[in-house]
C-alpha cells in the first residue's frame, strides 16, 4: 500500500510490525501499468503441465496494506514459467493510507489502461490482503466484473480483519475493520457478481486476517491452505502455481 505514520504512531504499532507489511509495502498510486521483472524459478505440477493453459489474459496484481509492486516478484516469475509474457503482467499500486473507494476507482482506470494497451477485452485480478477490498469494490460496486475474467484473492480481507484495529487512524483501516459500512457494501447480496470466476486462498496460520475465514466469498471456489502465514503466500510457489492454473482455466 506513501504517507508514512508519525514516529510515535509507528512505535505504538511496532508489534503490528511486519505484520502490516502485512497486508503487504507501497509508495504511490500507479496510474501507469508496471510490467513484471524476472526472478527465480519454480515448476508447475505434472498435472498442470499436461494441460494446455490459456495464458493470453493480462493479469493485474493488487497488493495489500503498505504493499507495492515488489510484493509480486515471485508471483510474476511463477506466471511467466506457466506461459505468460511479461508484457501481460501488471502491478497496480495505490495509497494504503487514503480511501479504498478512491483506490478502487484507480484500479478501474488502471484496468482500462491495461485493456487498451494489450487489446484484451478482460483481465484477471490477483489480490492480497487489503487488495481484496479494493478489488471487491471495483468488481461489485463499480461494475468492474464485466472487465474481469478471473478474481483470485490471496488472504484477502474480504469480510474485514480485527487486526486493522492497530491502524484505525487511517481511513483504509477503518474500512477494513469488520462491520464497517465499506465491508457491508461489498458483502451485501451477491458477493461474486457477474460471470467472473472467483477463487480464494486462506489459512488458519495466517495471523493477520482475523478471523482467517474472512477471506472466503460466497459463490467462490474457496481453498483452505493447510498452514501458511499472511506474508508467506507472496513467495509460496505452490499456491501461486495453483493461482496461475486457475487464471489459465
Amino acid at each position: 500500500m506513501r504517507r508514512h505514520a508519525p514516529r510515535r504512531i509507528l512505535g505504538v504499532l511496532a508489534t503490528a510490525t511486519l505484520a502490516f507489511t502485512l497486508l503487504s509495502a507501497a509508495p504511490t498510486a500507479g496510474a501507469t501499468p508496471t510490467a513484471a521483472a524476472s526472478v527465480a524459478s519454480t515448476t508447475r505440477s505434472a498435472d498442470a503441465a499436461a494441460q494446455p493453459l490459456s495464458t493470453s489474459t493480462p493479469v493485474v496484481f493488487v497488493h495489500g496494506y503498505t504493499g507495492s509492486a515488489s510484493n509480486w516478484t515471485t508471483a510474476m516469475s511463477v506466471f511467466r514459467l506457466n506461459g505468460w509474457s511479461s508484457s501481460n503482467l501488471f502491478a497496480y499500486e495505490y495509497n494504503s493510507y487514503g480511501n479504498n473507494i478512491t483506490n478502487a476507482q484507480g484500479l478501474a482506470t488502471f484496468v482500462n489502461t491495461v485493456k487498451a494497451r494489450t487489446g484484451a477485452s478482460k483481465v484477471a485480478i490477483v489480490n492480497h490482503s487489503m487488495g481484496g477490498l479494493v478489488s471487491q469494490y471495483y468488481l461489485k460496486v463499480l461494475g468492474g466484473n464485466t472487465s474481469v475474467s478471473h478474481l483470485a484473492s490471496i488472504a484477502g480481507a474480504n469480510h474485514g480483519t480485527t487486526y486493522a484495529g492497530a491502524c484505525l487512524i487511517y481511513t483504509t483501516c477503518q474500512q477494513m475493520y469488520p462491520g464497517s459500512s465499506f465491508i457491508a457494501q461489498i458483502t451485501a447480496g451477491d458477493e461474486t457478481p457477474g460471470t467472473t470466476r472467483y477463487a480464494t486462498w486462506y489459512s488458519a496460520c495466517d495471523g493477520i486476517i482475523i478471523p482467517y475465514t474472512s477471506t472466503r466469498l460466497d459463490g467462490a471456489t474457496n481453498n483452505n491452505v493447510l498452514c501458511q502465514t499472511h506474508i508467506g503466500y507472496l513467495t509460496d510457489t505452490v499456491v501461486l502455481g495453483q493461482i496461475a492454473d486457475f487464471v489459465a482455466s
